[in-house]
């Protein structure tokens, strides 16, 4: 049986006196890519944020490899490869795309800056052309390539994505998409949001529905009898 990696239960959270999580439980297994699906409002990113230590959980359990992470600040969840990657991108605009990359190394694991960054090269080309570029020159694909680089120099256990194709050309949305399955195939684990119901479902291998908080519909994407079509009435009705 695959191993979890990540495991949140009874999840509550939200933002000064307004209630967002209801009692959110969901498990991600090593080496997995799992979707959050679901309405504006229903959760998705504060699921999200709540993980990584940007909002202070109310209650509940996050574990990863079992090891209880609950109220950690977000260096110490980060410390522990918990990595996201926030629409906001969140990047140094004056700064070049290979300064922006060595930031994500502040805390690597063993492995030698220069090697992370090459292999972050073999996953974005296109980065390795513009290394020696200011980021706020790029485009908005560029730039979100630069951020999802930046966030695997800092070697995660589990990589979390909101919305990685909001705002993107079609063009780079394909690009994104090729290269999360590059990073499935190497046996990176994803835990995303993503509103392009076609790029999550051919990304993730299962996918979690929230509705007002709490988690209403769950599967597994491998398993034939769910149409697109289905899951997206599943969202929206």
């Amino acid at each position: 049986m695959p191993e979890d990696l990540l495991i949140v239960e009874r999840l509550e959270a939200g933002y000064a006196n307004k209630q967002i999580l209801f009692g959110v439980d969901f498990a991600v297994c090593r080496g997995e890519v799992v979707t959050l699906l679901g309405a504006n409002g229903s959760g998705k990113s504060t699921a999200l944020n709540t993980v990584s230590g940007f909002v202070r959980p109310w209650r509940g359990s996050i574990r990863l490899e079992g090891k209880e992470m609950i109220g950690e600040p977000p260096h110490r969840v980060f410390r522990k490869g918990v990595v996201q990657v926030s629409q906001g991108r969140d990047l140094f605009p004056d700064m070049t795309v290979e300064e922006n990359l060595r930031l994500g190394a502040a805390a690597p694991r063993g492995v030698p800056v220069v090697h992370m960054i090459q292999q972050c090269y073999e996953y974005f080309p296109r980065l390795a052309e513009r290394r020696s570029q200011r980021v706020r020159l790029m485009s908005g694909g560029e730039q979100q390539m630069v951020a999802i680089a930046r966030a695997l120099m800092g070697q995660p256990k589990i990589l979390l994505l909101d919305e990685p194709s909001g705002g993107l050309a079609p063009k780079f949305v394909n690009e994104i998409g090729n290269i999360m399955q590059r990073l499935k195939a190497a046996g990176t684990t994803m835990l995303m949001v993503e509103q392009n119901i076609k790029l999550a479902l051919a990304v993730a291998d299962r996918f979690l529905i929230l509705r007002d908080g709490l988690v209403t519909e769950h599967g597994n994407l491998r398993v034939a009898g769910r149409s697109q079509e289905d899951i997206v009435r599943s969202i929206y009705l």
